[in-house]
């Protein structure tokens, strides 16, 4: 299994992949969410200047944010900055759309993007809003086409796994492990927590805030995908839904997604006073380095071939670092 690292894109992701290519980690990630970061393509270029070895990428790119022209133009000017380095992943939007209010996109558009995105890349003329295009790029300006890299696609149910079979070289996955991920001869898997000392509390200072906001993820997803009784049955899930239902309901999403994959919200500590640490291993890839070990094999049993960790918390080193002691 390889061992890849993701980053909520910040100012400092540069740096930060810089310091995962140091350690050993294979591939580095990042999100494409323009509400609470950078954007990621210039994220990936200065990464791609400070680097050598890492493969580099987005994941997951949420179409409806470009056009798919612009896509196209910005992966080619990553693989000649990065050449070799660069995948690609695709996914409906999570936190991309949702913290904007909107819901995820449907798959057949996530199908005509990937082919028009792919297309543009080969050099072809593709139809897009009832025009044609095609990159136009002069020497010079982007690598001769075609441009290849490989494109993974973020799927859980069965319209995405038809459109990763036909469309993709691999599946994303993160939150869930579908069972048609073992047909699939590539799949990276996102996941947060983090290694636990022995006889380390779940509620621990260290806990809290290096696997708080994957732990999180539990009640973001619970009231994005199941609504507020599906909060409200998970432990601390009352407390959660007192906060959130403070904001009105027309700016609700603000609330929620607050500081999502980064650090708890006024809700998700409201859960985790009230309990909610206590599934922190359930919910998350944390528990001692024996405990991750034995995570980490049940995965690639059932078809993970990539680990990919997003640390968390102000000691970025400490918990690559750690994370990747227990891989080995």
């Amino acid at each position: 299994m390889d061992v890849s690292v993701a980053f909520p894109t910040a100012l400092s992701s540069p740096d930060d992949i810089a310091l995962a290519e140091e350690l050993g980690y294979a591939r580095a990630w990042v999100y494409d969410t323009p509400q609470q970061s950078p954007d990621v393509w210039m994220t990936l270029a200065l990464a791609a200047e400070r680097t050598e070895r890492i493969g580099l990428g987005p994941g997951v790119l949420v179409p409806t944010l470009r056009h798919p022209m612009t896509n196209a133009a910005a992966t080619a000017t990553l693989a000649a900055l990065a050449p070799g380095r660069v995948a690609v992943a695709f996914g409906t939007g999570f936190t991309g759309r949702r913290a904007m209010g909107y819901r995820a996109i449907s798959w057949s558009f996530m199908d005509a993007y990937i082919r028009a995105y792919r297309a543009l890349l080969a050099g072809e003329v593709v139809e897009w809003e009832g025009a044609q295009m095609q990159m136009l790029h002069p020497e010079g300006h982007a690598p001769a086409r075609p441009v290849e890299v490989p494109i993974l696609v973020g799927a859980l149910g069965p319209k995405g796994d038809a459109v990763a079979r036909e469309l993709g070289d691999g599946l994303f996955v993160t939150l869930a492990q579908p069972g048609f991920m073992t047909s699939y001869s590539w799949v990276p898997y996102l996941a947060w927590g983090t290694v636990l000392d022995d006889g380390e509390a779940p509620d621990s200072g260290h806990a809290q805030e290096a696997a708080g906001p994957g732990w999180a993820l539990a009640y973001h997803g619970a009231y994005e995908f199941g609504g507020p009784d599906a909060v409200r049955d998970l432990p601390g899930g009352p407390e959660w839904m007192d906060v959130v239902e403070r904001t009105p309901e027309s700016r609700r999403h603000l609330a929620v997604h607050v500081g999502h994959c980064v650090h708890l919200n006024d809700a998700d500590r409201a859960a985790w006073d009230a309990g909610g640490h206590a599934m922190l291993r359930e919910a998350t890839l944390s528990g001692t380095r024996g405990e991750v070990r034995e995570r980490l094999d049940q995965l690639g049993e059932q078809g993970v071939t990539e680990i990919v960790f997003q640390p968390c918390g102000s000691d970025t080193r400490r918990e690559l670092e750690r994370f990747l002691d227990a891989t080995a």
